[in-house]
């Protein structure tokens, strides 16, 4: 798997991301400022509710500028040593024989990018799978909750 172009697949995600967020806000914002919303009475509260949802937008587009920032950071090159570590894409096989895609990123654990036909999931060093990974090489196993993987691959 090229780490360099995942990374850019993450970063262009993240942007996308972003602008739809700055779109959202920008109209929650106008609904909460509209002449039309004015409350008349103390049960109408439509313009706060539209106040409120521009802040929560605004809050995570902020978190998603310094997910960009962070992930822009990360080079492409794998470890020197050949362990886990931030930035790293390591490839797991369960019990079963079927294999798993993470990347370890700063931010934004959770986050599914489909890579050259392979679904890549990030975590972060503080989650659970994240801090078992962090220092392990190719062939050693680590536990997630009831699942037991071996490492196969680190790029």
């Amino acid at each position: 798997m090229n780490k360099t172009a995942l990374l850019q697949q993450i970063i262009a995600r993240l942007a996308h991301d972003l602008e739809l967020l700055l779109a959202a806000a920008k109209s929650a914002h106008a609904a909460a400022t509209h002449a039309e919303n004015i409350p008349d009475n103390k049960y109408a509260t439509l313009a706060l509710e539209a106040s409120y949802l521009a802040q929560g937008q605004a809050n995570r587009a902020s978190e998603i500028r310094r997910a960009l920032d962070a992930f822009k950071q990360l080079n492409g090159r794998p470890s020197a040593d050949g362990t886990v570590r931030l930035g790293a894409l390591v490839v797991l096989e369960d019990e079963e024989g079927a294999t798993k895609v993470f990347f370890i990123g700063p931010v934004e654990g959770g986050l599914k990018i489909t890579h050259e036909e392979r679904e890549v999931l990030v975590i972060t060093p503080a989650s659970p799978l994240g801090r078992e990974l962090l220092g392990k090489t190719i062939g050693e196993g680590v536990k997630s909750g009831s699942s037991e993987y071996e490492i196969l691959r680190i790029v």
